[in-house]
C-alpha cells in the first residue's frame, strides 16, 4: 500500500513510520474517533472509505470530506498532542487503517530527524487541499462546486474498471455538505445532469454514467 500524500519522502523514513504503526479494522458505521476527543494518533487508510464530519450550529453533523485508501487523517495529533479532535471520523464501509501513536512518532522523530519530513508532507498536502476548496467556495459558482465534488467522489468510488458507471452511495444532503451549498441546489444540478444523460438518480445514491460529460460541465 502506498500513500500518494507521502510521495517524495525517503522510502526508509516512510517505512520506519509503518514499522511502528498498528493495524486497526473498522465495521461499517463504526466511529474511529469523535470530535472533541483528545488527539493522540495519526491514521493511514489502507482500505475502505471514511467520512470526516463536524458538528454544526443546528446540532447535526456535516460531511467535510470522504477519504479512501491512500489518504491520511488525524495528523494534527502529531503536531499538538492531546488537543481535541476537530472532527468526527466514521467508517462508511468496512475498512482498515495503520495507526501511529504520537508518543511513538515523537520518539522516532528524535532518533531519526528525517522522519519529520513525513509530517511536513502530510500537512503541506492538507493545506493545499483546504486552500483549493476555500478559493472555490469564494469564487466558484455553487453549480460548479457540486459537479466538482461529484467528480472527486467518482475517483473515490471507481472500481477496478474505470470505464463502468460509478455509484456514489451518498445522499444529496451529504453532497450539499461537501459542496458548501443547499440540498435544493444539489437536486437542481443533478436533475439537469440527469436530463443530459450524465447521471442517474436513485434513493440515497447517484450513478455517474458519463464522466467526460460531468468533467465538461464542471469546467475542468
Amino acid at each position: 500500500m502506498e500513500w500518494q500524500i507521502l510521495e517524495g519522502v525517503p522510502e526508509e523514513d516512510v517505512q520506519r513510520v509503518l514499522d511502528m504503526a498498528r493495524r486497526r479494522t473498522f465495521r461499517k458505521g463504526e466511529i474511529v474517533f469523535h470530535e472533541g476527543d483528545p488527539g493522540d494518533t495519526l491514521h493511514l487508510v489502507r482500505s475502505g472509505r471514511f467520512a470526516v464530519k463536524v458538528s454544526t450550529q443546528y446540532a447535526d453533523e456535516a460531511i467535510l470530506a470522504v477519504l479512501r485508501a491512500g489518504d491520511i487523517f488525524g495528523e494534527l495529533a502529531l503536531l499538538s498532542p492531546g488537543a481535541p479532535r476537530s472532527a468526527t471520523v466514521v467508517a462508511l464501509e468496512a475498512g482498515e487503517t495503520m495507526s501511529v501513536h504520537q508518543l511513538d512518532f515523537g520518539r522516532l522523530r528524535r532518533e531519526q530527524p528525517g522522519v519529520g519530513d513525513v509530517l511536513i508532507s502530510v500537512l503541506s498536502a492538507q493545506v493545499r487541499r483546504l486552500s483549493r476548496h476555500l478559493l472555490e467556495a469564494l469564487y466558484t459558482p455553487a453549480d460548479t462546486r457540486v459537479r466538482r465534488r461529484v467528480l472527486e467522489l467518482v475517483d473515490i468510488y471507481t472500481g477496478d474498471d474505470p470505464s463502468l458507471p460509478v455509484t456514489i452511495p451518498l445522499t444529496q444532503d451529504d453532497l450539499a455538505d461537501l459542496a458548501g451549498t443547499s440540498r435544493a441546489t444539489v437536486n437542481r444540478v443533478l436533475r439537469e445532469d440527469e436530463a443530459r444523460g450524465i447521471v442517474e438518480l436513485g434513493r440515497g445514491r447517484t450513478l455517474v454514467i458519463d464522466r467526460e460529460g460531468l468533467t465538461k460541465w464542471a469546467g475542468l
